[in-house]
């Protein structure tokens, strides 16, 4: 089997002949070492760190950088010059108050991002191919830009179709365009091939969100193909790790991201153990990050990948969800396998049974409320029994509808379950 084409794209930037496990954390310590250095010389957000590290395992001696201090300290961590700032993206998460996050790129970061697409969608594109790309796309430099440049670079047709069509639209893609290949997110690829069928699609690429494991074999049966998912974050430059044809984890691109997975107490964790992952952005020009905690969770493969590529692979990349509330995960994996299921949308509240009164004890009832499309008669009472056996004290209620041409995706971005409390 051929070695994930990643490996190429980082030998052919880095000058190198050969990519083995020395070679990566030599090089992976000779840029951390030169980030260190001009921190220190630009009295920036990171100045007070040490200048230079004996080895990566050093890298665990330094603090985390949380969201928060992104939040509060974005142009602090600015390392290049305003005029040389090419796109930012301000990102102001949900529930959160205060100045939002703003990330910044350079053309460099950007470029290194379309090389990472290209490594990636090179292992399933080809010359004269079409792909039907379902992410957003927000202007230039935006994420859907950038996949459509790696694709046009291929030699392939890239359909800029968006996230937002109707159902019917896409049916309408599919027939007359006739893309051979998908580029989205992972539910939207499944509620397209439920509502609108297969038609000319062969491939997928799925990204920007979870893909749990009823969802992407779902999307395996009704493709007849295996996904190729992949990650990242605008942490990152929205482009960090890619699936090689082996199909056993995520390759990262070791050249640009240091990875690390930590417990909750902060410790790294070995290869194998699932935790938090950390990344410290050594290949970012405009705005690196030194162990920067992403709130994902995943784990490091310890096994080498058949493809013999001797990057680091990630598993499955999961959310943190918040405590006691039903995931967004565990929710696909019931609701998703029905297949009268095209999408959902769901919210969790408490609510009272009977109205508080100054001196009752009257305590709220939990209650998971579920709008649902379907492309047949719901199934309301075999999806309410799965989810109350699961979550003992749980009430469900569900409101269904039939899904037509007409309807969209009900869920706009990445999927939670919303908090209503």
């Amino acid at each position: 089997m051929k070695k994930s084409r990643l490996d190429e794209m980082i030998m052919r930037l880095e000058g190198l002949d050969s990519l083995e496990r020395r070679e990566i954390e030599m090089l992976q310590l000779g840029k951390l070492n030169k980030l260190l250095r001009r921190e220190c010389e630009r009295g920036g957000f990171y100045s007070e760190l040490p200048e230079k590290l004996n080895s990566l395992a050093e890298l665990s001696d330094l603090p985390f950088t949380t969201a928060e201090d992104l939040q509060r300290n974005s142009g602090r961590m600015l390392l290049c010059s305003q005029n040389e700032v090419q796109r930012v993206i301000t990102d102001r998460t949900s529930g959160t108050t205060g100045q939002p996050k703003r990330l910044f790129y350079t053309k460099e970061d950007l470029e290194h991002t379309v090389l990472l697409f290209m490594a990636g969608l090179g292992e399933f594109i080809y010359p004269g191919g079409r792909t039907m790309i379902c992410m957003p796309f927000s202007g230039p430099y935006g994420l859907g830009e950038l996949i459509a440049e790696a694709v046009e670079r291929l030699g392939a047709d890239a359909l800029r179709i968006g996230p937002f069509l109707t159902y019917s639209e896409y049916e309408k893609v599919i027939r007359e365009e006739r893309p051979d290949t998908f580029v989205g997110m992972p539910v939207q690829l499944l509620s397209i091939l439920r509502f609108c069928g297969k038609g000319s699609l062969q491939r997928a690429l799925v990204s920007g969100d979870a893909c749990p494991e009823t969802v992407m074999t779902q999307c395996e049966a009704l493709l007849g193909t295996e996904l190729f998912p992949h990650y990242g974050s605008r942490e990152m430059a929205l482009g960090g790790a890619v699936t090689c044809p082996a199909h056993e984890g995520m390759h990262l691109r070791e050249n640009h991201v240091i990875a690390e997975i930590i417990d909750e107490q902060g410790r790294v964790l070995p290869n194998g153990q699932y935790g938090e992952l950390v990344i410290t952005t050594i290949g970012m020009a405009a705005q690196p990050l030194i162990r920067y905690r992403t709130g994902d969770y995943t784990r490091i493969l310890a096994e080498p990948c058949p493809c013999g590529s001797q990057t680091i692979r990630l598993d499955q990349v999961r959310r943190k969800e918040e405590a006691g509330i039903p995931t967004i995960e565990e929710l696909d994996n019931i609701l998703f396998g029905f297949p009268e299921v095209v999408d959902y949308h769901a919210d969790y509240r408490l609510l009272f049974t009977t109205l508080p009164s100054a001196n009752s004890n009257v305590q709220p009832s939990p209650c998971l409320h579920l709008e649902l499309l379907t492309v047949k008669d719901c199934p309301e009472t075999a999806i309410c029994g799965l989810i109350r056996e699961k979550y003992r004290n749980l009430d469900v209620t569900i409101a269904a509808r039939q899904c037509t041409g007409e309807c969209r995706s009900l869920y706009s971005g990445k999927r939670v379950v919303a908090s209503l409390q």
